[in-house]
């Protein structure tokens, strides 16, 4: 379901913030980068506004590392965000702030049970909400100890969450407990910060996985409290793995560096993780400007997606063939970076430019493309794996050389270094596969490779004759 329309009251619909704010725990999970593009699709495909916050009140387990690793998967991932990152540790006298205020209109309490009361208390009332011995006491009867403040929550009715994907899901009040919204040591508890957050960052649209949906409720009831108006919530399905069950290690890549690191260009991501869990008809494969188009909140199923590693090659193949020559160097620069490789020499770079027509259309990921250009990337003299020195028996030697003393007067076209090679396997009574298996031997070691004649024309004129020379001698 969708918020009311403003336009039927005559209100201008006000641009959308939205926000992905990931704990700094860790590296950023697949999921965590599908929400991050969501939030990020609905802010830029409306015109509003995208923010970051780090969630980093968690200090024990906070840090720098991966506050840098989320925003370097953000960048990676092309997805930008407006303003600085916000820090939530920065804001505890915020935090602090709203709670003393809370106490201060009623719906907040100070609650001076102890943690081993608390404790008591569960035991002796299994899977029931803590009620707190403090909640209707007098001023009179507090004592002068620390103490931590709790929402004073409504305990009769339902808190409703109006949600743009699971609908209306109704909690029990009955059920919520007086939440601790302030420590006794001062600092705010994480479900308290959110909301204070959201809300000065004038957040919109709250758009994050299902396995917050009850805190939703609970988070409402200080939206209420504070008389702030709630935002539009749309709680997304997990990823699940092929086998139905929670993503985890086990089902292979799950941090976005990960899948950075495998050779996925990052449009190809995008395209990939914007269909887990959302559609547009049948589309399957689409550019940014096309998901920003059509991007929004009805098309976010309920079930599960499950991430399927051969649909994601398709997807990254029929970008990596969509790409211009200049954007995909500039991938396969930024890959070689990442995974620490040297990088391409002018005279490398150039046979690889010269070879990238040819390979891209049929290459899934940037490594399948780099391992089909390693003949262009490899340096005299080529060392020969196996089956390249099996193809090299005398007799393929001597085709090479009758073919080597032909070339030099050809003109270096595809077609017609075709013909060349046509013209001395007619010569020699043979089909011109016994002239292209040798010759693809020596011009790359190997027996797995582009066409030989694509292979001359990226190589040139006196690297491909030196090659010949070199498995002739």
């Amino acid at each position: 379901m969708t918020a009311p329309s403003p336009l039927a009251s005559g209100v201008a619909p006000r641009p959308p913030v939205t926000r992905f704010a990931p704990s700094p725990t860790g590296y950023l999970h697949i999921g965590g980068a599908r929400t991050a593009l969501f939030n990020w699709l609905y802010a830029r495909g409306h015109g509003g506004t995208f923010l970051l916050r780090i969630e980093d009140t968690d200090r024990a387990r906070s840090t720098e590392a991966a506050s840098r690793a989320i925003l370097e998967g953000l960048q990676w991932l092309g997805l930008d965000w407006d303003g600085e990152p916000i820090s939530q540790f920065a804001r505890g006298a915020r935090h602090a702030e709203v709670a003393r205020e809370m106490m201060a209109n009623g719906s907040a309490y100070p609650c001076y049970s102890t943690p081993a009361e608390i404790e008591a208390w569960r035991a002796g009332h299994p899977h029931q909400p803590f009620l707190s011995p403090w909640r209707d006491a007098d001023a009179a009867s507090r004592p002068d100890a620390p103490y931590a403040i709790r929402l004073r929550a409504p305990r009769d009715g339902q808190t409703v969450v109006r949600d743009a994907v699971q609908g209306d899901v109704t909690f029990a009040n009955a059920e919520l407990d007086d939440m601790v919204l302030l420590r006794s040591d001062g600092t705010p508890t994480y479900m308290h910060a959110v909301v204070v957050d959201d809300h000065d960052m004038g957040v919109t649209h709250i758009i994050r996985g299902d396995d917050h949906l009850t805190n939703a409720a609970r988070q409402m009831q200080i939206y209420q409290a504070m008389g702030w108006n709630v935002p539009l919530f749309a709680h997304i399905p997990l990823i699940h793995g092929e086998d139905g069950k929670k993503l985890s290690k086990r089902h292979g890549a799950v941090g976005l560096h990960e899948f950075a690191a495998l050779g996925y260009p990052p449009a190809a991501m995008r395209n990939y993780l914007a269909r887990l869990g959302w559609s547009h008809g049948d589309d399957e494969l689409f550019s940014d400007a096309e998901a920003l188009e059509w991007f929004d909140l009805g098309g976010i199923g309920k079930a599960p997606a499950r991430l399927d590693f051969k649909k994601l090659e398709h997807v990254s193949g029929w970008h990596i063939g969509q790409m211009d020559d200049t954007a995909l160097m500039a991938e396969i620069d930024s890959f070689l970076a990442a995974t620490s490789a040297a990088p391409l020499t002018p005279i490398a770079r150039e046979r690889l430019v010269a070879i990238l027509p040819a390979l891209k259309e049929k290459a899934r990921t940037l490594p399948q493309l780099l391992d089909q250009a390693a003949f262009a990337l490899a340096e005299r003299p080529l060392a020969l794996d196996a089956k390249a020195e099996g193809a090299l028996d005398p007799v393929s030697r001597g085709i090479l050389t009758a073919l080597t003393l032909a070339l030099p007067d050809v003109r270096w076209s595809r077609d017609d270094l075709e013909a060349a090679a046509k013209a001395v396997a007619e010569a020699q009574g043979l089909g011109l596969g016994k002239v292209a298996a040798p010759l693809r031997a020596a011009l790359a070691g190997r027996t797995s490779t582009p066409s030989v004649f694509d292979m001359m024309v990226a190589l040139g004129r006196d690297e491909t004759l030196a090659r010949l020379g070199d498995q002739q001698g």
